[in-house]
């Protein structure tokens, strides 16, 4: 099997988007509280979500059907009208997350009058240029953009850590040494779920498709390229865990970016701050782009489903490309203007939100995953699921349930 650089491009567009604010508030939040003991978390969470999306790769490479088509024409019809309204409620929540994020992200760099309406139009313009660039532009510009925006997030915020000169060894200690500190289960249970994305994996099985991957021979192409994505992903992490860890957080809410930055500034200098809110920036802008070119494809895929009652696994071969449906760019547009009331809302009462709606959805897929890559009759002898797979779900099914729940309950006592 010959490899390419561009062959890792679906798997980069996934770390690229499942990386957000929230990943980096809550892993810098652990970070100051508990320290490098807990950097052990941040590659097993990577390793959990990586155990999900190679499951939505095995079932389509398979059946030749992404696997939200396998929920609306195998599964009963609850599974695809609750997925829909799922959907359609994640959607306007995670748009307002991402606007908002991006709006303090920019407001770091250039304030605009007061914090709340400096924060408030760069929101709106980042939803409105990012609309633009996804819609006017190629999937391969799209690609491009995005390369840009991840190199910004992953080589700043990782030279941002490494320039705190943290102590290497008890960083490898924090690494192969699973440790829970005594009141720490919160804060390791939040790293652990926290990075990687939710419902943006199913945007995997999308952007496989413009790259041609077809059939159970593409499974290990969609192996590597996913083990990068998420290798990268572990790393910032652990980035993040170390940059939190030599810097004191507490009592820090939604500004814990921007206290970053400042604190960072007087370790590092001005110099230290930019190269941090650069490599925010590219984070959280990048995710924002990855869930208006990505996500519009469930809705669209779920419109055409529905239109069509008897279903044959789809012929890759003469189907309209879905990005010029009309459901593809009607829900495009919801998603970038239709969230954009919820700018006047805190920032943490929106991430809270979104945290707590993607928690849910996890149980749901890897349920999913362990019932129909089973099912021979459906999936066959060759990509069935084997002994070690179906553990890895079966484990990644427990902890996104006891998650789910913890965050549920958290949220409604709050």
């Amino acid at each position: 099997m010959t490899i390419r650089p561009r062959d890792l491009i679906p798997g980069l567009l996934v770390a690229a988007t499942g990386i957000g604010a929230g990943d980096l508030i809550t892993a810098s939040l652990a970070g100051s509280e508990l320290g490098v003991v807990i950097l052990w978390a941040a590659v097993a969470g990577a390793v959990l979500k990586l155990v999900l999306n190679e499951g939505l790769a095995r079932w389509q490479l398979a059946t030749g059907e992404t696997l939200l088509e396998g929920w609306v024409t195998r599964l009963p019809a609850v599974v695809r009208w609750t997925f829909l309204i799922y959907l359609l409620l994640w959607s306007f929540v995670v748009g307002g997350a991402l606007i908002n994020a991006c709006g303090m992200a920019a407001s770091a760099f250039f304030q605009l009058g007061e914090a709340d309406n400096s924060r408030m139009i760069w929101g709106a313009v980042h939803s409105v240029v990012g609309l633009v660039l996804v819609r006017a532009g190629s999937f391969r510009a799209f690609e491009y953009v995005m390369g840009v925006c991840i190199a910004a997030m992953f080589v700043c915020v990782c030279a941002t850590a490494i320039l705190l000169s943290p102590d290497w060894g008890a960083v490898g200690m924090g690494l192969v040494n699973p440790t829970i500190p005594e009141g720490g289960l919160g804060w390791v249970l939040g790293v652990l779920g926290g990075v990687g994305g939710t419902v943006t994996l199913l945007s995997y099985g999308y952007w496989i498709r413009e790259h041609g991957r077809r059939g159970p021979e593409a499974l290990g192409r969609c192996r590597l390229d996913l083990a990068v994505a998420y290798g990268m992903t572990a790393f910032f992490g652990i980035a993040m865990i170390l940059i939190g860890s030599r810097l004191d957080l507490e009592g820090r809410g939604a500004g814990v970016a921007l206290a970053l930055a400042d604190q960072l500034e007087t370790v590092l200098g001005p110099t230290g701050r930019i190269v941090f809110l650069l490599g925010f920036w590219g984070a959280v802008f990048s995710s924002l782009l990855g869930v208006w070119q990505g996500v519009p494809y469930l809705f669209a895929d779920f419109t055409r489903l529905l239109k069509r009652r008897q279903l044959s696994p789809r012929a890759q071969e003469g189907l309209t490309d879905p990005r010029q449906t009309r459901a593809y760019r009607g829900f495009q547009i919801a998603l970038a203007l239709l969230p954009l009331p919820l700018l006047t809302l805190s920032f943490r009462g929106v991430q809270l939100a979104y945290a707590v709606l993607g928690a849910l959805f996890m149980p749901f897929l890897a349920t999913t995953l362990l019932f129909m890559n089973n099912r021979t009759s459906w999936i066959g002898d060759r990509l069935r699921n084997g002994l070690l797979v179906n553990t890895g779900l079966l484990v990644t099914l427990i902890f996104f349930a006891w998650q789910g729940l913890r965050q549920l309950f958290e949220s409604s006592g709050s």
